[in-house]
C-alpha cells in the first residue's frame, strides 16, 4: 500500500471516529465523546473539528478554565470561527471576565449577524454588567431571529423585571412557559417575580412546579419551605424541614441562608448553609488583586453597603447612628443598591453621609473598583444574604477590612468577610466556631436604635383597632414567616389558659389569616380571638402598641426591629432564647434595657411566664414601670453611646490591619459603668 492510500485510510478512519464522537456528543454522552476527541487529537494534534468540539464539551461540563485553554488553540487556527468565539465568550462569562466575553460575542455577531445564540449570550453578559436596557435589546434581537427561543423569552423577563416593567416581565415568562413548559427555570423565574409582586400563593405554585420538573434545582426546597412559612401554610411542614436539613447536611444546595435562619435553631447548620451558598453564588474572586497597603491616617473611611436605604426596618434602626458618627475621626460613604423610594427616611439617611452613591447600575467589579478608588478602609455589609444584596462586591474585596453587620442575623459563610458585629448575648465564646467571621463584641447590644422614631400623638381606642375593650391583649407584630407551628401551638396554649385573651397579629396575605384561624381551631381557639392589624404609617403603628399588654416573641427567629419598636413604646417583650444568633436577638435587646426577667430558656418557661403575667397584672405593671424608667437610662436607646462603641470597634479593626495583624475577635469595653445584667451568656 502506498503512502497516499494509507493516508486516505487514516483519514477515513478518523472521520468515522469523529462521526461516532459527534453522535455520542449529540446523545449527551459527553464523557464517551470526550474520550474519542482526545484520541483523535493524540494521533492528529491539529485536528480542528476534534479540538473545537472538545472545547464545546469543556463548556458544557462547566470546566471553564480547560475550555479557555482549548478554545484559545481553536481560535489561533481559525480566528473567525463563530461557534468557538461564542463558546469562548461563555467560558469567560462564567469566570466573571465579562468585558472580555463581550468582545468575543460582538466579534461572533459581526461575522454571523443572525446567530441567535450569540445575541442571547451577549445579552446575558450585558445583564451581569447591569446594562439592562442593552441586554433587553439583545434578547429581543435573539427572539427576532428565533421567535421560539424559550430561554431568551425567560431572560428577557429578567431584564424587564430589573427595569421595573413587571407586567411585561410576567408576559415574557408566560410565553417562555408556553414554548417550553417542561423547563424548570421558566417556572422558577415566574415564581420569583410573583413573590416580588406579593402574589405569594401563585409564586408557590410556580416554585413547586419547577421542583417537580427538576428535583435538584438549586436552593429550591428551602425557597418553597420559606414561601410556605410566609403563607403560614404548614401542611407537610416537618417533611419540608427534614428535606432541607438532610440536603444541607450533605452539602447540597438546599436553601437560601435567610430562610433557613427561621426554620431551625442550629448555628452549625446555619454556617454550613451559608458556606454552601457563598461558595456557589459568590466565591472569592481575586481578579482585582490585592489592595495596596496605605499609610495610617487619622480619619477612617467607612463604606456602608446596603439595599435598604429606603423605607425599611434596617434604616429605622441605624439612621441616628449614621448622623452621630464623629466626622472628625470618620468619613462615611453610602453605597446604595436595590429598590429606591423618595421617602423622608432615604432623604434623611443621604444627608447623614459624606457621600451617597447609587451603585445599582454598576457591576460588582465596577462597584468594588469604585470602593478601592475611594480608598475605603472598612466596607460594612448592612444587608448580608437578604434581598437585592451584592455579596459579589465583597467577594472581589472592596476594602482591606470587610464587616457583616445588622441586616443578616447570621454568618456570611465567606472567608472574605473578616468580622461580624455582635455582643456577648448573641454569640457566646463557645459559639464562635459557628461563624466564618471573627466576632466583634459590642458591650451591651449589637443593634443600633433611633430615638427620633416618632410615636404619633393620636391615642387609639381598642374598639378602633378591633380589640375587645377589657380583654388581655397579647401581640406579635413579627412577619408571618417567623411564626413556626410550634410557636403558634404555644401561643394557642397560652390563650387557652387566659380566658378571653386575644392574639393581635400584623395583617398579611388573606391566606395567612385563613391558615392561622384554621390552626387556631385545631387547638380549640375561636377565630375571633385572632385579631389582625392593618398596615399603617410607622408613627401611628407605634402609637397603637399602647393598646397591647404583652408582646410574644417568635422562635427561633426572634424580633429585631419589632422588639425595639415595642420596647420604645413601653410594651414588654417576652422572648425565648435559643442557640443561634437569630434566636438571641430578643434577649440581647432585653439585656441592654436591663429586663432579663423577660428572657426565658424553654418553651414551658415561656408559656408559664406569659400566663403568669396575664394573670398577675400587678407584676406586669411593675415590669412596665421598670421598662418606662429604663428607656432613658440604659444602653438600649443610648444611641450616642452605641455609636461611640461601634467607632471603637472600627478603630480596633483598623489598628490591627495597620499593625499587619490578622483579624481576630475584638472586645469593646463599655464607656459607661453600667454592667450587663446577664454578663457573658453561654
Amino acid at each position: 500500500m502506498n503512502q497516499i492510500e494509507q493516508a486516505g485510510q487514516d483519514k477515513a478512519s478518523t472521520n468515522a471516529l469523529l462521526q461516532k464522537a459527534v453522535a455520542l456528543h449529540q446523545e449527551g454522552k459527553l464523557s464517551d465523546a470526550n474520550a474519542i476527541y482526545e484520541s483523535i487529537l493524540q494521533s492528529e494534534p491539529g485536528h480542528f473539528d476534534a479540538l473545537q468540539l472538545l472545547g464545546a464539551i469543556a463548556v458544557q461540563t462547566q470546566n471553564y478554565e480547560r475550555a479557555i485553554a482549548i478554545l484559545s488553540q481553536v481560535l489561533k487556527l481559525q480566528p473567525n470561527y463563530v461557534p468557538a468565539l461564542n463558546n469562548y465568550g461563555i467560558a469567560l462569562h462564567e469566570l466573571k471576565q465579562f468585558e472580555q466575553a463581550l468582545v468575543n460575542y460582538q466579534q461572533a455577531i459581526a461575522l454571523a449577524p443572525n446567530y441567535a445564540h450569540a445575541h442571547f449570550n451577549l445579552a446575558n453578559t450585558l445583564y451581569e454588567l447591569k446594562y439592562f436596557d442593552r441586554a433587553l435589546a439583545s434578547y429581543q434581537q435573539a427572539i427576532a431571529i428565533w421567535p421560539n427561543y424559550s430561554q431568551a423569552h425567560c431572560n428577557r423577563g429578567n431584564a424587564l423585571q430589573k427595569l421595573s416593567r413587571f407586567d411585561q416581565a410576567l408576559a415574557a415568562y408566560e410565553l417562555s412557559i408556553s414554548i417550553e413548559p417542561a423547563c424548570a427555570l421558566n417556572h422558577f423565574n415566574r415564581g420569583k417575580l410573583l413573590e416580588r409582586l406579593n402574589r405569594l400563593e401563585e409564586a408557590l405554585v410556580s416554585y413547586q412546579r419547577a421542583l417537580e420538573l427538576d428535583s435538584e434545582f438549586e436552593f429550591l426546597p428551602g425557597i418553597i419551605a420559606h414561601m410556605k412559612m410566609q403563607l403560614c401554610d404548614w401542611q407537610d411542614f416537618d417533611h419540608h424541614l427534614q428535606l432541607v436539613r438532610q440536603k444541607n447536611g450533605r452539602l447540597e444546595k438546599a436553601t437560601l441562608p435567610f430562610g433557613f435562619l427561621a426554620l431551625i435553631d442550629a448555628p452549625s447548620e446555619h454556617l454550613q448553609c451559608a458556606q454552601t451558598y457563598a461558595n456557589t453564588k459568590f466565591p472569592e474572586n481575586h481578579k482585582l488583586g490585592l489592595i495596596p497597603k496605605r499609610n495610617k491616617k487619622s480619619k477612617i473611611r467607612i463604606g456602608y453597603f446596603s439595599a435598604d436605604f429606603r423605607t425599611h426596618a434596617l434604616l429605622t434602626l441605624i439612621c441616628e447612628m449614621l448622623e452621630l458618627h464623629n466626622k472628625n475621626l470618620f468619613e462615611i460613604i453610602a453605597f446604595s443598591c436595590g429598590p429606591k423610594d423618595n421617602s423622608s427616611m432615604r432623604l434623611r439617611a443621604s444627608q447623614a453621609f459624606d457621600q451617597f452613591i447609587d451603585i445599582d447600575n454598576l457591576s460588582d467589579t465596577q462597584a468594588a473598583q469604585l470602593a478601592r478608588q475611594l480608598e475605603i478602609d472598612i466596607a460594612v455589609d448592612l444587608s448580608g444574604h437578604t434581598n437585592f444584596t451584592r455579596p459579589g462586591i465583597f467577594a472581589l474585596r472592596a476594602a482591606p477590612i470587610q464587616v457583616n453587620y445588622l441586616g443578616f442575623a447570621g454568618t456570611m459563610g465567606a472567608d472574605y468577610v473578616d468580622y461580624i458585629v455582635a455582643d456577648p448575648v448573641l454569640i457566646p465564646q463557645s459559639a464562635q466556631v459557628h461563624f466564618s467571621e471573627k466576632v466583634v463584641y459590642l458591650p451591651h447590644t449589637y443593634q443600633a436604635n433611633d430615638r427620633k422614631n416618632t410615636i404619633a400623638d393620636r391615642l387609639f381606642t381598642r374598639s378602633e383597632l378591633g380589640l375587645p375593650e377589657h380583654a388581655f391583649v397579647f401581640c406579635s407584630f413579627n412577619a408571618p414567616y417567623k411564626i413556626l407551628p410550634d410557636t403558634f401551638a404555644s401561643w394557642m396554649r397560652i390563650l387557652g389558659k387566659v380566658p378571653g385573651s386575644v392574639l393581635w397579629l400584623i395583617q398579611a396575605a388573606p391566606s395567612v389569616k385563613k391558615h392561622l384561624r384554621q390552626e387556631a381551631a385545631k387547638h380549640g381557639i375561636e377565630a375571633n380571638r385572632l385579631v389582625f392589624a392593618p398596615r399603617m404609617g410607622m408613627a401611628e403603628h407605634l402609637s397603637r402598641h399602647r393598646q397591647a399588654d404583652l408582646f410574644l416573641d417568635t422562635f427561633p427567629y426572634t424580633a429585631h426591629t419589632t422588639a425595639s419598636n415595642a420596647l420604645w413604646v413601653g410594651l414588654p417583650v417576652l422572648t425565648l432564647m435559643g442557640q443561634s444568633f437569630a434566636s438571641r436577638v430578643g434577649a440581647s435587646l432585653l439585656n441592654a434595657i436591663h429586663l432579663p426577667e423577660l428572657i426565658t430558656h424553654s418553651m414551658a418557661q415561656y408559656e408559664s411566664l406569659a400566663i403568669e403575667l396575664a394573670s398577675n397584672l400587678d407584676k406586669l405593671g411593675a415590669i412596665r414601670s421598670k421598662l418606662a424608667a429604663h428607656r432613658s437610662c440604659t444602653p438600649l436607646f443610648d444611641t450616642p453611646l452605641f455609636t461611640q462603641h461601634l467607632e471603637q470597634a472600627y478603630r480596633q479593626m483598623y489598628d490591627r490591619y495597620q499593625a499587619d495583624l490578622a483579624p481576630d475577635h475584638i472586645y469593646v469595653h463599655s464607656l459607661n459603668s453600667i454592667a450587663n445584667p446577664l454578663g457573658d451568656i453561654d
